[in-house]
């Protein structure tokens, strides 16, 4: 919830204990106004076991210090004898009965939040400061759940709160006052035992051992059995009912029985052991039925955040361990790059893996010993111990791999195809090689039980919404459409297939030997992170069943201008899945890519008239928009064609010209009659094209023949002319960072250096002065320039803002308004479980005992 300082309040002379709250308050004024509200009504409570609060600073609060050890403290001695425990506990009565009939709940009980003074007074803290720092939540909401830091998950804290959560709050409903008697039962108990009564080494085991186990309370002094049982009743409506009834039960405990009892008449030993076998034949037959019909693991939902570093990725973040032990996910580094974080869900904290900078999309090997992932346009594996990561394969445009358990990896290396490569090292087999004229790609893919099929996504870049999911065979390489209309299928233990349609997780039964669905797909969850652009979903399981996904459905954005101090002004035009904007050379319009009613289109927004009108009507995809010089038209790209079309909307589209392999445009000449792309070569990476353009009917172009500009090894990208057409600034991997060079037009006989720790998206200033980029990490870099004859200079890249940018990489993400004083951005917002202080993500147990209850 904070951290907490001791302080000394200087007006009235004492020591408080300030408590400083999450920095994610600041950012929402309408939680933190909300927070204040609830905080008044707490400091409302003056009762003499409550800790008090005094007041409310900004974003602080000021609480009573309150001297000496905490219950938990006092437990890891050993247990408490009667006559010690039973005062503490009555104390903790009377607190609870007194804010509960002031309709305060705590929520969070346990012995961390109970202090004991050395005069034996019982001080409990943060009474309701659980709801009080929680956003609004409907009644059984999962997110009613106590939100749970990964930093705070080492045993005895998340683990210690999970382990005195009531049933009703591990299942996500709401907590009443009924849920903190169930807390105290369980702190009563451990004071009595001295050990802790749902103790188990992951969150997962406790909060299934809350929800499953019964409980034994056959340890604790008989003279108070009763009461404690009567507090861990899992049926809330069986449970004590208001916690005065408890204290009144603790004031007048019953008498003990006789230290001895008779023992038993031999005459009934038979029964005794009929009974024993009739409940052993129980033990073996009934859960064998109840698992044929009628699976009990109730589902459970726990949000928890990843860190304050982790960050959202484009298409996924977080993948989980077969066994359900692990995490893998993206955090920024210290230099800034997006690169891979692991973590025991058992540990407190996450090491990064070196070495991982770039990465993307990771996925783990069959034993969840090691990780594969993207990075600077190559295929790559690293221990979850650490290491240095080893690179098996050229993959200059990546979508997804899985790992297959004879050692082998099949990833989507390249948009037109699907590769199997060695792990051990070795050359990349093509499985599917599709035409690079092919307008389809396939993705995503998911080894099959037997190793010898794969499941994958295939469909039309930018419209996964009409893709399909298909299974290869890998024996015969035949590959079978199994589900129309949708993405990211996912196969699961138990014989079920989900997958995504139309924002929503679908599961349905899936026959794994026929290859084939069965029955009537069934909605599951309707709030996963997608992308129906890349065919894509934020959500990943273990072979145990579970779940960890990211909140947020598809991620829209705000347009904003950006200055160079920081400052930020959003356009006045709804969110969108937008991408790619591009501001006009007369500086009045912008050209994107993606709006709610058709994201595959152009659309042309005009902010001095809060105008938003379509340009293109596509069937497929139309993005990667560049104005002329002139502003009059605007050049795009489509499968298998560069268009052109009026920047006024008038005279319909145009095909430029044909391309056999995806072609983006990036700059035009200063005079229009040339313009500059980068194309995907299936040798090499993508390499920088030139065309000429006749423009004797502008409305009506003609394209010349191609040249090429520049072919490497490396992938060179995003081609921007200088405003005096002698100089191509460019973006190449061929330090395996991406950096800024420059090159002199039309002979790159030449290249200068200008970014020095990653850069990409190069932008001219109107003089030619100036050369803009964008960093790794988001930020936007400029460097002065200077040409002398057929020499460049470019001067030290230096910040050009302190904020960072939304990312939308591998898509252009800013752009320079011609005055040079300002970019349109994305400004850095939640992309999907994505908050100010991290990522959130949704954990779910069970799942796969949920999908037999409702796709039996």
């Amino acid at each position: 919830m904070g951290e907490v300082w001791r302080a000394t309040d200087t007006k009235l002379g004492r020591d408080v204990a300030i408590k400083i709250l999450p920095a994610a308050f600041a950012s929402d004024p309408d939680r933190l106004s909300r927070f204040e509200r609830e905080a008044q009504v707490l400091a409302s409570l003056n009762h003499p076991n409550i800790a008090a609060i005094y007041g409310v600073e900004e974003r602080a609060l000021v609480m009573e210090l309150v001297e000496g050890p905490t219950l938990a403290e006092r437990i890891a001695r050993g247990a408490l004898p009667l006559d010690e425990a039973l005062p503490v506990a009555r104390q903790i009565a009377e607190a609870l009965e007194y804010a509960h009939e002031r309709g305060v709940v705590h929520r969070d009980l346990k012995p961390a939040n109970i202090k004991v003074t050395p005069e034996g007074r019982v001080k409990i803290l943060d009474f309701g400061l659980a709801k009080a720092l929680a956003s609004e939540t409907g009644p059984g909401d999962p997110a009613a759940s106590p939100t749970l830091t990964m930093k705070a998950t080492a045993a005895g804290t998340i683990l210690g709160t999970a382990a005195y959560m009531a049933p009703e709050q591990a299942r996500g409903q709401n907590a009443d006052r009924r849920a903190d008697i169930w807390a105290f039962g369980v702190v009563l108990y451990e004071m009595l035992t001295g050990r802790q009564l749902f103790g188990a080494p992951t969150i997962s085991d406790t909060l299934a051992a809350v929800l499953r186990t019964d409980v034994d309370v056959s340890a604790v002094p008989v003279e108070v059995r009763t009461v404690v049982e009567r507090c861990l009743r899992k049926d809330v409506s069986r449970r004590w009912q208001a916690s005065g009834d408890v204290r009144i039960a603790l004031e007048e405990p019953p008498p003990a029985p006789p230290a001895s009892q008779a023992p038993m008449r031999s005459s009934s030993l038979p029964w005794v052991l009929a009974a024993a076998l009739a409940i052993a034949l129980a033990a073996t037959s009934v859960p064998l039925w109840l698992a044929r019909r009628s699976p009990d693991g109730p589902l459970m939902r726990l949000n928890v955040n990843l860190g304050a570093d982790s960050i959202a990725g484009n298409y996924r973040t977080v993948t989980i361990s077969p066994d359900a032990t692990r995490l893998v996910f993206l955090v920024r580094g210290a230099d800034g790059r997006q690169q891979l974080a692991t973590r025991l869900l058992s540990q407190s904290k996450a090491t990064v893996l070196p070495g991982t900078g770039g990465a993307t999309d990771p996925f783990f090997s069959p034993d969840g010993q090691s990780v594969g992932f993207f990075a600077d346009g190559k295929l790559k594996t690293i221990s979850v111990q650490g290491g240095a990561p080893a690179t098996l394969a050229h993959a200059p445009s990546s979508r997804g791999g899985a790992w297959l358990s004879d050692g082998t990896i099949v990833a989507a290396l390249a948009l037109n195809g699907l590769y199997r490569v060695p792990a051990a090292g070795g050359e990349a087999q093509p499985l599917i090689r599709l035409p690079q004229t092919a307008e389809k790609s396939h993705r995503w893919p998911q080894v099959l039980p037997g190793g010898k099929a794969i499941l994958l996504t295939s469909g039309v870049p930018g419209n996964f919404e009409d893709g399909a999911l298909n299974v290869l065979d890998l024996g015969t390489g035949n590959l079978k459409t199994v589900v129309q209309s949708a993405y990211f299928g996912r196969y699961l233990p138990g014989g079920h297939l989900v997958y995504i349609r139309q924002g929503v997780l679908y599961g349905v039964r899936f026959d794994v030997d026929r290859l084939e669905v069965r029955g009537v797909p069934v909605p599951m969850l309707d709030d996963v992170g997608i992308d129906p652009q890349g065919g894509a979903a934020q959500f990943d399981f273990s072979e145990t069943g579970a779940l960890v996904y990211l909140t947020g459905g598809m991620q829209n954005r705000r347009l904003a201008w950006l200055d160079n101090a920081g400052g930020v002004q959003m356009l006045p035009i709804a969110p969108g899945p937008y991408y790619m904007p591009r501001v006009s050379p007369d500086g009045t319009q912008v050209a994107v890519w993606g709006a709610p009613a058709a994201p595959l289109d152009l659309w042309k927004y005009d902010w001095q008239r809060d105008r938003l009108s379509r340009l293109t009507f596509h069937s497929q995809i139309a993005r990667d928009p560049v104005w002329t010089p002139d502003g009059k038209h605007i050049v795009y790209e489509s499968p298998s064609y560069l268009g052109w079309v009026r920047a006024d909307g008038a005279g319909g589209e145009q095909r430029l010209m044909n391309v056999d392999t995806l072609a983006l445009p990036y700059s035009f000449s200063p005079d229009g009659r040339r313009l500059a792309y980068h194309q995907f070569s299936g040798k090499t990476d993508f390499d920088i094209w030139t065309v000429p353009i006749d423009l004797a009917d502008p409305d009506h172009p003609k394209a010349g023949k191609p040249e090429l500009f520049l072919g490497t090894p490396a992938g060179e990208r995003y081609p921007a002319f200088s405003p005096d057409g002698r100089w191509m600034a460019y973006d190449s991997t061929e330090t395996s960072v991406q950096e800024i060079y420059v090159r002199p037009f039309p002979s790159g006989s030449a290249k200068w250096q200008v970014s020095t720790g990653g850069g990409m998206f190069a932008e001219w200033s109107r003089d030619g002065r100036q050369l803009f980029f964008e960093t790794t990490d988001g930020h936007i870099m400029v460097a002065d320039c200077a040409a002398k004859g057929d020499s460049f200079e470019a001067g030290k890249p230096r910040l050009w803002s302190p904020k960072r940018i939304g990312s939308t990489f591998p898509y252009v993400n800013l752009s320079l308004h011609p005055d040079g004083k300002r970019f349109l951005v994305f400004p850095t917002v939640e992309g999907p479980g994505e908050a100010e202080s991290g990522v959130n993500a949704v954990f779910v147990l069970n799942f796969f005992d949920e999908l037999k209850r409702r796709i039996p």
